[in-house]
């Protein structure tokens, strides 16, 4: 086969598509990919790229195609215009950038926003290839739950929209099983399927990388969240249950990652004056593995949005697969999924008081039963979410798209 990835987000940043896309090439499978200028989490164009222009590249022995966009920066606007950029350029220069080329497979890796997905059914209909979208985060709910948009008016627009990018797609895939639903009740007939996320292999083995020295990590009981710093995960809760622990010194917090409200955190733990809470930043993709087996339990936070009860966080996949044990700060699917997996603890969204309860369960918990709880996550990722399984499954979707169209013709 030969597909095209389109997606906002790839490397040099650091998301799943990028194991996907390495590993269909390894398996002979020719691959392109149209993405844009990496910008996040920082909310800059990366030094070695400018933000106009298109540009081409190679990188895990495929075409990466590269549209120009506005970074993201910081706030609300600034965000959306980013996002806008990316599918004006997507509509505007991909046709070209593609031109002469014809792929079996168009596949959207569709992280918000969705709408990133009308370029990738442009150059469907262009080409006359059918198009699958992965789909990540729920829209507009998710514009609403963050706080980004609020008219009903715009909303409303946006469900249109969303109504036509489902209704146009062969496959849709839903990365939660309570997305199909929702998903379902705008897709017109479009067949949805459960499809959920992985993390690459590394995470599921000892770490043979010499990892950075992280105060907090060392010596210590330590809970560590590695991932968006965003109202999304509301990181308020982590202020508040660190503020609550204070006295137990040695239990520390330790935040990886950058986005929009690790300025407020930092601003907060000094303001309470906390000792117990580190924010060293953002940290390589390949340091996470050693990073996450040197703490003693990983925590995943949500927001106690009606929308984020039907989500995943991909982060639980990578906890599961670290074997360490998780304390999950949320509602719905995410929580229902650390429970059955035994891995953890899980408590209600933004409560910081039942979450210092579960960090003293853990902390005071013997260290062999600690274990026990990361190596059932570990078990139930391999049973459930192992990358090769899900690869496997993948080109099967892929297959199946593909003879259908066939059929048609």
């Amino acid at each position: 086969m030969n597909i095209l990835i389109v997606t906002q987000y790839f490397w040099p940043e650091s998301f799943r598509i990028n194991d996907i896309a390495r590993t269909l090439v390894e398996m002979g499978i020719e691959v392109e990919v149209l993405t844009g200028k990496p910008n996040y989490p920082e909310g800059s164009i990366y030094s070695s790229y400018t933000a106009c222009g298109c540009q081409k590249e190679s990188h895990f022995g495929l075409m990466v195609n590269r549209v120009p966009l506005l970074a993201r920066g910081k706030g609300a606007c600034r965000l959306m215009l980013n996002y806008f950029s990316f599918i004006a350029s997507g509509l505007v220069f991909a046709p070209w950038l593609l031109r002469k080329k014809k792929f079996d497979i168009i596949f959207v890796y569709a992280l918000s926003p969705i709408l990133q997905a009308l370029p990738a059914l442009f150059l469907g209909w262009l080409k006359d290839a059918p198009v699958i979208i992965w789909v990540q985060d729920l829209w507009p709910e998710s514009l609403s739950a963050t706080g980004y948009v609020r008219n009903t008016y715009i909303l409303k627009v946006v469900e249109q929209v969303v109504r036509f990018i489902y209704r146009h797609a062969d496959l849709l895939l839903v990365q939660s099983e309570a997305f199909i639903e929702p998903v379902i009740a705008l897709a017109s007939g479009t067949p949805v399927k459960y499809y959920p996320n992985s993390v690459d292999k590394v995470f599921c083995e000892p770490s043979t990388l010499t990892t950075p020295n992280i105060s907090g990590l060392v010596g210590a009981f330590s809970v560590m969240f590695a991932g968006n710093v965003g109202s999304a995960q509301a990181v308020e809760v982590i202020i508040e249950t660190a503020s609550l622990l204070r006295e137990y010194i040695d239990i520390n917090f330790v935040v990886l990652g950058e986005g929009s409200r690790r300025d407020w955190m930092l601003q907060e733990t000094k303001n309470r004056g906390l000792t117990n809470l580190y924010l060293p930043g953002q940290f390589p993709v390949e340091s996470l593995p050693g990073l996450m087996q040197k703490a003693s339990a990983l925590l995943v936070t949500l927001a106690d949005h009606e929308i984020f009860r039907l989500t995943i966080p991909s982060k639980v996949q990578a906890y599961l697969a670290a074997g360490r044990p998780i304390l999950a700060c949320l509602n719905g699917e995410g929580a229902i999924l650390v429970e059955a997996s035994g891995a953890g603890l899980t408590v209600p969204a933004e409560n910081a008081q039942a979450l210092a309860e579960a960090v003293l369960q853990l902390y005071r918990m013997p260290e062999q039963e600690r274990g026990a709880m990361g190596a059932k996550g570990r078990l139930y990722f391999a049973q459930h979410f192992s990358h090769d399984m899900l690869m496997s499954q993948l080109i099967n979707h892929f297959q199946s798209v593909v003879k259908t169209k066939e059929k048609i013709q």
